[in-house]
Formats: C-alpha cells, sequence, structure tokens
C-alpha cells in the first residue's frame, strides 16, 4: 500500500499488552514468534520499524489483522484532506473560481498551522 506505514509504537502496546496477559516474557514472545530478542527491542525503543517477515510474525501471534497497524505516511491525511475538500468546493456551482481559490487558501493555511501545531507538541 503506498503511502501507509507501520504504527509501531500501536504495534508494540498490543504485544506488550498480550504479552503481559499471557504472563510470557519479551524472550519467550521472541522465541515463539522467530524473532531475535534484540529485534524486538528495537522496535520498542522506536529504533526501527519491523521487516515484513517479522510484520507478519507478530500480527499472527496478536491474532490481529495487519491493518489494524497501518496508517498513512505523516502528511498522507492533511493531502488527502485538501484533495477530497478542492473535489467538494469545485462540484459546487454556487461558488466561482475565485471563490473557491479563496477557501482552499484559507484551508490549506488551517491545515499547515494544525501540522506545524502537531510538530511542536
Amino acid at each position: 500500500m503506498a503511502g501507509t506505514m507501520v504504527n509501531v509504537k500501536a504495534l508494540y502496546a498490543a504485544l506488550d499488552h498480550a504479552r503481559d496477559e499471557r504472563g510470557i516474557s519479551w524472550r519467550e514472545l521472541a522465541r515463539q514468534t522467530g524473532l531475535s530478542p534484540s529485534t524486538l527491542s528495537r522496535i520498542r525503543n522506536g529504533d526501527a520499524r519491523p521487516s515484513v517477515e517479522a510484520f507478519a510474525a507478530l500480527t499472527k501471534w496478536l491474532g490481529a489483522s495487519p491493518k489494524d497497524f497501518l496508517s498513512p505516511e505523516p502528511g498522507k491525511k492533511e493531502q488527502e484532506l485538501m484533495a477530497q475538500l478542492t473535489a467538494l468546493l469545485r462540484a459546487r456551482n454556487d461558488l466561482d473560481a475565485q471563490q473557491v481559490k479563496a477557501l482552499e487558501d484559507v484551508i490549506g493555511a488551517a491545515v499547515r498551522l494544525v501540522k506545524a501545531q502537531r510538530a511542536q507538541a
């Protein structure tokens, strides 16, 4: 899926919860999934994204769909939002081209402001 990435934080949280519920160590989770303990450690620390094989093994171990841990790349949501809003604005027959452009500019500025505020948080 182009423009999609693994939400490592959500994957790690689900693994930690399931591991705790099953009463096993991270080392045992690594053994059960066929991964190295260092792979799980790098994922936990945010130093690495899992390989496709590791991601498949971890979601299988969780009994979860891989889709549960996929999210759009940063910036992709904003691009999709602008594309959808632009299409809606241009479809309106009560707005002329200048009005549509003005609304696109205002909405674009608001999206950039929200994105900048998120980056600072």
